[in-house]
């Protein structure tokens, strides 16, 4: 005869789950992962808003020398860059102007972007001052201008 309790296995109570050394193992591997993984991913907006920065200014100093193109000059400072969203009330006359934005941009942080004809760099100056609104700055704080892009 068969006994049927001997074909059964038994379990030994201490080789289910996981013991503490495993568990610490598995802690310290994602600890480790997550001290390379998110410093990098807490840079990637601030590069992004960057790259939209740099993108926005970009489309807006095309549309500055179509204004040229079409008006001999460039916007004075005074008209800014709102110029080439409709047409500039304060002389210098546009007498060619016709739309050349919908609408004005602004800059990733919410700020106007910035307008100086002359510039300082060149014929025009196009920039943002970064994340805290005030000249200069690192990082996210940086300014970023149209001589950047060129």
């Amino acid at each position: 005869m068969h006994d049927s309790h001997s074909s059964r296995k038994t379990t030994d109570p201490r080789d289910a789950g996981f013991s503490l050394l495993e568990l610490m193992v598995v802690v310290v591997i994602l600890s480790i992962l997550a001290l390379v993984i998110v410093p990098r991913v807490i840079d990637r907006p601030d590069q992004a808003r960057a790259a939209r920065a740099q993108s926005d200014i970009a489309a807006i100093s095309s549309a500055v020398n179509l204004y040229r193109l079409d008006n001999f000059r460039y916007p004075t400072t005074e008209q800014g860059l709102a110029a080439l969203v409709s047409a500039p009330a304060s002389p210098p006359e546009a007498a060619n102007w016709s739309g050349y934005m919908d609408r004005l941009p602004q800059d990733p942080w919410g700020q106007p972007y910035q307008y100086l004809a002359p510039g300082v760099h060149g014929d025009f100056d196009i920039f943002t001052y970064g994340a805290d609104a005030t000249p200069g700055g690192a990082g996210p704080d940086a300014d970023i201008g149209s001589w950047m892009t060129e």
